[in-house]
């Protein structure tokens, strides 16, 4: 029978040093920085998205069944939307900033204009939008891009992300402080 070392230190568990919990909501520089690289990069969709998510504060499900005449009916952008929540059945208000207008009016001049159309919809499947999972990629790039230096960039491997699981059934753009 083996004998118990004392002198060595007990076995850490695999969670020991992993951040676990809600994810911190994105500053304000990391916003900025988001923005600024989305439109750099020339990504028009995915900067509509971004500003829209941040503007709206609506869970991912309901920001990715956004109609085009939901923010803008008859050809003019909106200042203010409502929405009906699909978890709760509650209208919910938003106000559309400018700079989110004009990405969304360069995002729809982009893809063209048809009020009964999808305002995100998705390239693979015809007459759809886009997934909540197609949604959540974009995050949480975004997320990873962000968390991981002061400046957001690219990153070239997701190795750095295991142990980071789901969990995209908020919207990330509700925790940020308004």
């Amino acid at each position: 029978m083996a004998q118990l070392d004392l002198f060595l230190s007990p076995k850490q568990p695999w969670i020991h040093r992993r951040l676990i919990g809600p994810r911190p909501p994105f500053r304000p520089k990391h916003v900025w920085g988001i923005r600024q690289q989305l439109k750099n990069t020339g990504r028009v969709r995915d900067l509509a998205l971004f500003n829209c998510t941040i503007d709206a504060k609506l869970r991912g499900c309901d920001l990715v069944k956004l109609r085009i005449c939901d923010v803008a009916p008859g050809g003019s952008l909106r200042a203010r939307a409502t929405i009906i929540q699909q978890k709760t059945g509650q209208p919910v208000p938003f106000e559309i900033s400018e700079p989110t207008r004009d990405s969304l009016a360069t995002w729809l001049q982009r893809r063209g204009r048809r009020t009964d159309d999808w305002l995100f919809p998705s390239r693979s499947r015809p007459g759809e939008h886009i997934t909540t999972r197609q949604y959540a990629r974009l995050v949480r790039w975004h997320r990873i891009c962000s968390s991981s230096c002061d400046r957001p960039r690219p990153c070239r491997s997701s190795s750095s992300t295991r142990g980071w699981g789901g969990g995209w059934g908020h919207a990330p753009g509700r925790k940020m402080g308004a």
